[in-house]
């Protein structure tokens, strides 16, 4: 019979769709004919394909007409990874395999003029589609298969040709090979400076019990924070050691993370699955594109999805592009990222801490005590600054802090307590625990994920903390989109406290500072055991 089908998988963002390449080798007019909505990379495989059979030793239908259709013919494909399963369903269909050796089998890897595979991006999320489709037989690159192997369930084969790939389906013996060089992915341009944050540690902060609170509300209730003050008052500093507090990924949102990273093309998969929590810090004239995702061609991911489960800062925030700035909201208050083309529409998810910080002027020397300030800015410079951090995004975000710079008293405390981040993560991991039973089954892991609706039906305040909550409205000192976020932080520090029952007045309070960047009681600050102040 001289047709045959392979399968592999479209993606579209981190989505996939499993795709039938079907082949037809029949008399008619000689040629080779690609359909399917391909695009240019993808058309440009015929060649490629015709000459790894030839260079590979098999026969390739020279007099015959060929056509090969990707289908769901109306589903867009780009990409080279289509080559491998084209290949294989044109010998299928020529009578060099047999038709059935190719079912229940996903085929992905780009082919090389003298039949050698080359890695492809995306290939984890690949094999997770075709395993819901229920294919759990992979072949792929041989430098990706630790990639495929971290899908449960799914048996994978790592080759370096197509003629191994061909004489592991008939059954004979697998001929050598050159090595596959391994595709050039973030670990090649690493450099030391991208991992510090793992080096540094919340002992290092001096002070500041009341911004360091802050981090730790923020940790356990997947809350964004925005932290302003004078330059070097601490905002960075503080920033990057929100990861040091954040407990390791469970093993959803390890695959998660990991086939977003896999879907950028940076995915270095020598240490298995991604466990720590991801950090990132995009420079203020990165591109709309590097920060939510997008690109000529197919979608990719940006720095927002980069950090999904992770820490996102965007220091020195109003000077980001405006483009930029809009395009946060969506993220900020669903928690992903719709890209829109003319025949695409792909979602990505960024459940990410988005950590803004900005100073109080152009120049970073503003002070409100006239004796202190120091500031060289025109007023309307000044204004066009602060309104960059108000207005709809500023009101998407949970908890804010005005950092400022340590009396000289405080650098000098020898009595000061400096917790280290190992115990700070250990009383959000145990937040997060009781969030974890208590969202159990549900589309949430955190209390920033929460919807409003469902929060006030099935998770309200008490009546008193509700009828705060509810005056707040009233008075104009929040908005129905603050009250939400006072809502989901009021459940936050009472994971924190270890309370029973629903929030009372007291968390509604402290949620209440938080949000609207009002200093924290003293109280608010020690440690459920009384042991002192968070910071000493």
């Amino acid at each position: 019979m001289p047709f045959a089908t392979a399968r592999t998988v479209s993606l579209h963002g981190a989505l996939g769709h499993v795709v039938h390449v079907q082949s037809d080798v029949s008399p008619g007019q000689v040629g080779t004919t690609l359909v399917g909505r391909p695009d240019q990379a993808l058309s440009e495989a015929r060649d490629r394909c015709r000459m790894a059979i030839i260079n590979s030793g098999l026969p390739w239908p020279a007099t015959k007409r060929i056509t090969v259709l990707l289908s769901p013919a109306d589903l867009r494909k780009r990409g080279t990874h289509y080559d491998l399963a084209m290949a294989l369903s044109v010998l299928a269909a020529n009578g060099s395999l047999r038709p059935a050796a190719l079912d229940g089998t996903l085929f992905v890897g780009e082919l090389t003029l003298d039949g050698g595979l080359r890695p492809v991006a995306g290939v984890l999320p690949m094999v997770l589609a075709a395993r819901e489709a229920g294919i759990h037989t992979v072949y792929v690159p041989e430098p990706q298969a630790a990639e495929a192997r971290l899908v449960p369930g799914t048996t994978v084969l790592g080759l370096r040709s197509l003629r191994q790939v061909v004489a592991v389906l008939l059954g004979e013996e697998v001929p050598e090979a050159a090595p596959v060089a391994s595709s050039a992915g973030a670990s090649v341009l690493a450099w030391r400076g991208s991992t510090r944050h793992e080096e540094v540690d919340l002992a290092d902060v001096l002070g500041m019990a009341d911004a360091r609170y802050a981090l730790e509300v923020a940790a356990a209730g997947g809350h964004h924070l925005l932290l302003s003050g004078p330059k070097g008052a601490g905002k960075t500093t503080l920033a990057e050691r929100l990861p040091t507090i954040l407990p390791d990924l469970t093993d959803e949102e390890a695959l998660e993370l990991t086939a977003i990273h896999s879907l950028a093309g940076a995915l270095d998969t020598s240490g298995g699955l991604l466990r720590r929590p991801p950090y990132a810090a995009p420079h203020h004239d990165a591109s709309k594109a590097s920060i939510v995702g997008g690109g000529s061609g197919q979608v990719r991911p940006g720095e927002l999805s980069k950090a999904h489960a992770g820490v996102l800062l965007l220091d020195e925030f109003p000077l980001f592009r405006s483009d930029v700035i809009e395009a946060l909201r969506e993220p900020l208050e669903n928690g992903e990222i719709t890209v829109a083309r003319a025949e695409e529409l792909v979602t990505l998810p960024a459940r990410g801490l988005v950590v803004l910080a900005s100073n109080p002027c152009p120049c970073g020397d503003y002070h409100p005590d006239p004796a202190l300030d120091q500031c060289s800015c025109k007023p309307v410079a000044r204004r066009e600054y602060r309104a960059k951090v108000t207005g709809p995004v500023s009101d998407r975000i949970d908890i804010t802090r005005h950092v400022q710079p340590l009396a000289p008293h405080e650098r000098r405390d020898r009595f000061a307590v400096a917790e280290s981040s190992a115990a700070v993560r250990a009383r959000v991991a145990a937040a997060r625990e009781r969030q974890a039973r208590r969202y159990a089954g549900l589309g949430w892991r955190l209390n920033g994920h929460v919807p409003g609706a469902v929060l006030r039906e099935e998770w309200p305040l008490g009546p008193e903390a509700e009828e705060r909550l509810h005056t707040a409205v009233a008075d104009g000192r929040l908005t129905s989109r603050g009250a939400v976020r006072v809502h989901r932080l009021a459940w936050t520090v009472h994971d924190l406290r270890g309370g029973e029952g629903p929030p009372g007045s007291s968390e509604v309070d402290v949620a209440l500072q938080l949000r609207r960047g009002a200093p924290l009681l003293e109280a608010t600050l020690r440690r459920p055991d009384g042991a002192g102040s968070v910071a000493g």
